[in-house]
C-alpha cells in the first residue's frame, strides 16, 4: 500500500536494486500533453550512477522504455507504464552480507517486519528505486512548464561546508556546470577537495539540497492536514537518506522575533505580494504566489569501507567490512530526485 505517491497525479513504482528491472505506472496524467521522451531521459541521465569519482561505479544506462499511455507523442489520459532495465547488477557483491545486518540500513527492520529481505544491495530499500520517481517527476515537470512553473535544486551543503548565500544571489543556470551541482564555483572546489579526502579515508559524508519553485499560483494546499508544506515535506522525507526538511526561514525562525519574521504585504503595480519571503512562499498552508524554497538534509551513506561491528541474523557479534560500489556522498545525485518529488507534489496539488 505504500508504493504509490500522490492523490490525483499518482506514481506507483516497482522493482529492486539488483532485480531484472525497475519501473512504474503514472496515473492521472491529463490527456493531450506533448511529452518529450528525450527530456525524461535527460533527467534520468542527471541521476545516473557512475558520473564521477564520488558516485557508485555501477554503470547503468538507465534507458527508459514507455510501454503505454502515449499515442503520436501525446498523452492519452490512460496510465503511462514505463520500465528501466538493470544491466550492471552484481548481486554476488552481497553474498557475504546475506546473514548480516548492515549498520543504519533497512536490513534489520525490514527483516523483522516481513520475515524476509532482499540482501542484494537492499532490494527495494535501495536508492535505485529513485529512477521511477525521476521518470514520474520528469512527466510532471513537463506539464508544469506549460504553466510557467520552474523548479531548480542545487547542493547547498556537503559536510560542514555550507553555502550561506540566498538563492537570489546565485546564478542557478550554472548548477549543472559543477560536478557537485553547487552554483558557487569557489565553494564547489572546496566541496570537491573535501570529498576526495573523505573517499581516501574510506568514509562517507552527508549534506543538504536546496530547492526553489518559481511562478507557483496562489491557492495550492488544503487546510488542515494537507497543507502545501506538509505535502512537500512528505514527498522529500520519502527520499532515501533524507533526515530533515525546512521551508522558508525554517529552523532559523526559532531564533527570530515576530517583528523580524513577519512578511510585510505591499502593492506591486496593483498586485499584492510580500516585501520579504521568510514564509517560503506558503502561508496558512497555502501558496501565496512568492517563490517556494526549502532545504532537505541527507545523512552520510551508511556503507563505508571501514571495519564495523554488527550482528548476524542469529545475534552473534561479527566484524564486517563492506564491499561493492557505493557513493561517497548522495547529495549531488539527490538533486534531480528532489526536483522530481517537488514536481509531482506541486502538480498533484494543482490537479
Amino acid at each position: 500500500m505504500s508504493n504509490t505517491f500522490g492523490k490525483r497525479f499518482r506514481l506507483t513504482s516497482f522493482g529492486e536494486s539488483h532485480g531484472i528491472a525497475l519501473g512504474g505506472v503514472v496515473d492521472g496524467c491529463p490527456p493531450g500533453i506533448e511529452l518529450s521522451i528525450e527530456k525524461i531521459q535527460q533527467e534520468l541521465d542527471r541521476r545516473r550512477p557512475g558520473q564521477d569519482q564520488f558516485s557508485t561505479l555501477r554503470n547503468e544506462a538507465d534507458k527508459v522504455e514507455i510501454l503505454s499511455g502515449m499515442f503520436e507523442g501525446k498523452t492519452t489520459g490512460m496510465p503511462i507504464g514505463f520500465i528501466i532495465r538493470n544491466s550492471d547488477h552484481k548481486p554476488e557483491d552481497y553474498d557475504d552480507l546475506k546473514n548480516l545486518y548492515r549498520l543504519s540500513h533497512a536490513d534489520y527492520t525490514w527483516h523483522r517486519k516481513y520475515g524476509v529481505r532482499d540482501y542484494r544491495g537492499g532490494g527495494r530499500s535501495s536508492a535505485r528505486e529513485h529512477v521511477s520517481r525521476v521518470v514520474g517527476g520528469a512527466i510532471a515537470r513537463q506539464i508544469l512548464e506549460t504553466k510557467g512553473i520552474e523548479i531548480a535544486a542545487y547542493t547547498s551543503q556537503i559536510g560542514n561546508i555550507s553555502l550561506d548565500k540566498s538563492y537570489t544571489e546565485l546564478d542557478l543556470k550554472t548548477i549543472e556546470q559543477s560536478p557537485v551541482r553547487c552554483p558557487d564555483k569557489d565553494l564547489a572546489e572546496k566541496m570537491l577537495a573535501f570529498l576526495n579526502k573523505v573517499k581516501g579515508d574510506g568514509d562517507t559524508v552527508g549534506g543538504a539540497v536546496t530547492c526553489i519553485i518559481k511562478n507557483v499560483p496562489i491557492g495550492l494546499g488544503e487546510p488542515v492536514f494537507d497543507r502545501l508544506q506538509a505535502q512537500l515535506a512528505f514527498a522529500m522525507m520519502s527520499i532515501n537518506a533524507a533526515k530533515g526538511f525546512e521551508y522558508g526561514k525554517g529552523f532559523a525562525a526559532a531564533t527570530m522575533k515576530g517583528s523580524e519574521h513577519n512578511d510585510e504585504f505591499i502593492s506591486d503595480n496593483g498586485t499584492i505580494r510580500t516585501k520579504t519571503n521568510h514564509s517560503g512562499g506558503i502561508q496558512g498552508g497555502i501558496s501565496n504566489g512568492e517563490d517556494i524554497f526549502f532545504k532537505v538534509a541527507f545523512k552520510p551513506v551508511a556503507t563505508i569501507f571501514k571495519e564495523q561491528k554488527t550482528t548476524d541474523i542469529s545475534g552473534a557479534e561479527v566484524v564486517m567490512t563492506a564491499r561493492g560500489r557505493h557513493d561517497v556522498c548522495v547529495v549531488p545525485r539527490a538533486v534531480p530526485v528532489v526536483e522530481a518529488m517537488a514536481a509531482m507534489a506541486i502538480l498533484d496539488a494543482m490537479l
